[in-house]
């Protein structure tokens, strides 16, 4: 059946309201979470507790997302479990209410995230400008399996139980994930420091940037610049990661007169990306492979190309480490508040250089490091890969009734939809009549307005009377009457 057919409220939107701090709290959408509603993460807004009293959510709510940039988040639900003050749903969720007498609200929780409805709810969405969404009514249209109220409980006992068991072991394995992504920090640093692996050698000099590489800014992209005779390949910040490179969509530039000799990028050459919205990714930087030829870069990257006294796979593996880049953080602070870097500042960048020979050994035992940890990070992919796939399919095999026996004591899915047709007509025709006797209320209520009379009416006729007139006066008749 349609989720609207089991609805005991219809579905609504929240509302807009600004931010104000002496406000009314309204959810944030980020707090649609996988374990349920936090109802901690709001924000106050700018309405009374009067106005958002309509929007008020209650435990047993499911709450969905309206919109959004990704097509499988959008319509993504979520279980309100408690409400610890009260707070009110925004314009930007959906919000479901079903009677527990009914729908077990675990049940509709698991049932939304199956397979079935999100393939419904990704049909019914709609795209503009980037974003997708889904209406009420597409969300009340969503076709739901509804065994017996009993066999539904019986159902999400179980899935509770499977699910937080294959719950911690993803748990497990993304904690495995950070634990190599910290150990490879740890190897970057280890070449910063010399103190990789058994290298024995002298600890690495402090030396300026400009003593050891030649830096360059890259090119400004203005309208002169559009692609025309004369185009050449053009690397952009959103090419450049921390230590690899992106060429999947590398765009192209117009060069003038021998700008190519000036810019041409050579294989080795380290680009640094001078800002970025976020602090962490400042400085970041990826060694340029030479696998496109002439290929030159925009003013937002940052060319450093590496003397006779550097290895450019060295220079890589130390400018991405944790301490340099914290060297390149506090380069790019600004009191403006505009953190960025620049030419200038690189060359007086200082960072750790050891000799050649010790170069070439610890990028060796980095080199062996990064495949064991590349193969650690393999398994531990394989494995959210498999338990996504088991994910999957326990939700599926327990909406077509494959995960926990049927009972033939239970009440029969017809009566259940019987008894949710009449209760929900009976409480729509509850509602209809509170709203006609608050319509009859508000008229009665309402002051009776005097109708003014046309400003073209003529004026009323003089009244009539019976006394006699004084003596020597005769009375007026109309200039105009109706014989």
């Amino acid at each position: 059946m349609k989720l609207a057919d089991i609805l005991i409220a219809p579905t609504t939107n929240g509302r807009s309201v600004r931010s104000d701090d002496d406000g009314f709290p309204v959810l944030r959408l980020t707090a649609l979470k996988d374990d349920g509603v936090d109802c901690s993460e709001y924000k106050l807004g700018d309405w009374t507790a009067e106005e958002a009293a309509p929007y008020l959510v209650r435990p047993g709510d499911f709450l969905v997302s309206r919109a959004s940039g990704s097509l499988s988040l959008v319509g993504r639900g979520a279980l309100v479990t408690s409400v610890m003050e009260p707070v009110a749903y925004p314009d930007t969720m959906i919000r479901i209410r079903t009677s527990p007498d009914h729908v077990d609200p675990r049940f509709l929780a698991h049932l939304w995230t199956s397979p079935a409805v999100r393939r419904q709810i990704e049909r019914s969405a709609r795209t503009g400008t980037g974003i997708n969404k889904v209406s009420q009514s597409a969300v009340g249209e969503v076709a739901l399996p509804l065994p017996p109220t009993a066999e539904q409980r019986r159902i999400a006992d179980a899935l509770d139980e499977r699910l937080l068991r294959l719950g911690r072991v993803e748990a497990r394995l993304r904690a495995m994930s950070d634990h190599f992504d910290a150990l490879w920090q740890a190897v970057l640093d280890g070449v910063a420091s010399g103190a990789l692996g058994c290298v024995e050698a002298q600890a690495p000099q402090e030396r300026l940037v400009q003593e050891v590489a030649a830096v360059r800014g890259g090119i400004q992209k203005h309208s002169r610049r559009q692609p025309d005779k004369d185009a050449y390949p053009f690397l952009r910040v959103a090419n450049v990661g921390r230590g690899t490179l992106d060429l999947g969509d590398v765009h192209e530039i117009e060069l003038f007169d021998n700008e190519i000799d000036r810019y041409r990028l050579e294989a080795g050459d380290l680009l640094v990306v001078e800002g970025n919205g976020s602090p962490e990714q400042i400085g970041r930087a990826a060694t340029w492979d030479g696998s496109i030829e002439d290929c030159v870069h925009q003013n937002h990257l940052i060319r450093v190309r590496p003397g006779p006294e550097l290895r450019p796979e060295y220079l890589n593996l130390v400018w991405n480490s944790p301490t340099v880049a914290q060297r390149l953080r506090r380069a790019a602070s600004s009191t403006s508040g505009l953190n960025t870097l620049s030419t200038r500042k690189l060359k007086e960048l200082v960072i750790p250089v050891a000799a050649l020979p010790a170069q070439n050994s610890l990028v060796e035992a980095a080199n062996r490091a990064y495949a064991r940890i590349v193969a650690g990070h393999r398994r531990v992919n394989d494995g959210l890969v498999h338990t996504t796939a088991l994910r999957r399919a326990l939700l599926s095999e327990a909406f077509i009734g494959g995960l926990v026996p049927q009972d033939p004591d239970d009440e029969p899915a017809e009566d259940l939809l019987k008894r949710i047709r009449a209760e929900r007509e009976a409480a729509d025709a509850e509602r209809k009549a509170a709203r006609r006797a608050a319509t009859q209320a508000k008229r009665k209520n309402q002051p009776k307005r005097k109708v003014p009379a046309p400003a073209d009416a003529p004026p009323p006729p003089a009244p009539t009377t019976d006394t006699p007139l004084p003596e020597g006066e005769q009375a007026t008749l109309p200039l105009e009457f109706n014989a």
